[in-house]
Protein backbone atom coordinates (compact mmCIF):
# COMPACT_ATOMS: atom_id res chain seq x y z
CA UNK A 1 0.00 0.00 0.00
CA UNK A 2 2.76 2.25 0.73
CA UNK A 3 5.02 2.09 -2.26
CA UNK A 4 1.66 3.05 -4.36
CA UNK A 5 0.70 6.01 -2.41
CA UNK A 6 4.73 6.83 -3.15
CA UNK A 7 4.42 6.36 -6.73
CA UNK A 8 0.92 8.33 -7.19
CA UNK A 9 2.91 10.87 -5.65
CA UNK A 10 5.91 10.75 -7.97
CA UNK A 11 3.59 10.72 -10.59
CA UNK A 12 1.75 13.92 -9.43
CA UNK A 13 4.70 15.84 -8.87
CA UNK A 14 5.43 14.81 -12.76
CA UNK A 15 2.77 15.72 -14.30
CA UNK A 16 2.51 19.21 -12.17
CA UNK A 17 6.10 20.42 -13.11
CA UNK A 18 5.24 19.53 -16.51
CA UNK A 19 2.13 21.83 -16.18
CA UNK A 20 4.01 24.53 -14.59
CA UNK A 21 6.25 24.55 -17.56
CA UNK A 22 4.17 24.45 -20.29
CA UNK A 23 2.74 27.71 -18.10
CA UNK A 24 5.75 29.65 -18.41
CA UNK A 25 6.30 28.63 -22.49
CA UNK A 26 8.34 25.72 -21.75
CA UNK A 27 8.22 21.94 -22.93
CA UNK A 28 5.93 20.10 -20.86
CA UNK A 29 8.63 17.07 -21.60
CA UNK A 30 11.61 19.05 -20.15
CA UNK A 31 10.18 18.28 -16.58
CA UNK A 32 11.45 14.86 -17.03
CA UNK A 33 14.77 15.05 -18.62
CA UNK A 34 17.40 14.76 -15.30
CA UNK A 35 19.42 17.85 -15.38
CA UNK A 36 17.69 19.40 -18.17
CA UNK A 37 15.02 20.04 -15.81
CA UNK A 38 17.24 21.86 -13.88
CA UNK A 39 18.54 24.26 -17.04
CA UNK A 40 14.92 24.67 -17.76
CA UNK A 41 13.71 25.88 -14.46
CA UNK A 42 16.70 28.35 -14.06
CA UNK A 43 15.57 29.95 -17.16
CA UNK A 44 12.36 30.07 -16.23
CA UNK A 45 13.18 31.92 -12.69
CA UNK A 46 16.00 34.14 -15.01
CA UNK A 47 19.26 32.83 -13.68
CA UNK A 48 22.53 31.85 -15.50
CA UNK A 49 23.18 28.67 -16.23
CA UNK A 50 26.07 28.42 -14.23
CA UNK A 51 23.93 28.19 -10.92
CA UNK A 52 23.58 24.17 -11.76
CA UNK A 53 27.97 24.50 -10.54
CA UNK A 54 26.27 25.52 -7.68
CA UNK A 55 23.83 23.00 -6.96
CA UNK A 56 27.43 20.40 -6.84
CA UNK A 57 28.46 22.25 -3.50
CA UNK A 58 27.11 20.52 -0.45
CA UNK A 59 25.49 22.84 1.60
CA UNK A 60 25.34 25.81 -0.75
CA UNK A 61 22.89 23.48 -3.27
CA UNK A 62 20.14 23.75 -0.16
CA UNK A 63 20.60 27.63 -0.44
CA UNK A 64 20.47 27.60 -4.27
CA UNK A 65 17.40 25.42 -4.09
CA UNK A 66 15.40 28.04 -1.47
CA UNK A 67 16.64 31.14 -3.79
CA UNK A 68 15.36 28.95 -6.94
CA UNK A 69 12.02 28.09 -5.44
CA UNK A 70 11.83 31.20 -4.35
CA UNK A 71 12.04 32.90 -7.79
CA UNK A 72 9.64 30.32 -8.87
CA UNK A 73 7.21 31.53 -6.48
CA UNK A 74 7.86 35.16 -8.01
CA UNK A 75 7.72 34.21 -11.06
CA UNK A 76 3.96 33.30 -11.13
CA UNK A 77 2.81 35.99 -8.85
CA UNK A 78 3.31 34.11 -5.56
CA UNK A 79 5.22 35.47 -2.45
CA UNK A 80 7.28 34.16 0.89
CA UNK A 81 4.32 32.07 1.83
CA UNK A 82 4.46 30.22 -1.10
CA UNK A 83 8.49 29.98 -1.24
CA UNK A 84 8.02 28.22 2.30
CA UNK A 85 5.52 25.80 1.38
CA UNK A 86 7.28 24.93 -1.64
CA UNK A 87 10.44 24.47 0.28
CA UNK A 88 8.41 22.62 3.47
CA UNK A 89 5.54 20.78 1.83
CA UNK A 90 6.53 20.92 -2.14
CA UNK A 91 4.33 17.45 -3.03
CA UNK A 92 1.45 19.52 -1.89
CA UNK A 93 2.46 23.13 -3.39
CA UNK A 94 4.16 22.13 -6.55
CA UNK A 95 0.74 20.56 -7.48
CA UNK A 96 -1.15 23.82 -6.63
CA UNK A 97 1.43 26.10 -8.91
CA UNK A 98 0.65 23.21 -12.02
CA UNK A 99 -2.76 22.73 -11.61
CA UNK A 100 -3.67 26.27 -9.88
CA UNK A 101 -4.76 29.13 -11.72
CA UNK A 102 -1.24 30.89 -11.13
CA UNK A 103 -0.10 32.58 -14.28
CA UNK A 104 3.52 33.10 -15.46
CA UNK A 105 4.68 36.83 -15.06
CA UNK A 106 7.90 36.35 -15.59
CA UNK A 107 11.59 35.31 -14.53
CA UNK A 108 11.55 36.42 -11.14
CA UNK A 109 8.25 38.41 -11.03
CA UNK A 110 9.09 41.08 -13.46
CA UNK A 111 6.60 42.07 -16.35
CA UNK A 112 8.21 42.23 -19.86
CA UNK A 113 8.60 46.19 -20.67
CA UNK A 114 6.32 45.00 -23.97
CA UNK A 115 3.50 43.80 -21.75
CA UNK A 116 3.97 46.43 -18.82
CA UNK A 117 3.54 49.19 -21.24
CA UNK A 118 0.27 47.20 -23.01
CA UNK A 119 -1.73 46.57 -19.80
CA UNK A 120 -3.18 49.42 -17.97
Amino acid sequence: MGKVVYVLIIVLMIVAMWKTFEKAGKPGWAAIIPIYNILVLLEIVGKPWWWILLMLIPIVNIVIAIMMYHQLSLSFGKGVGFTIGLVLLGFIFVPILGFGDAKYIGPGGKVPVAESILEP
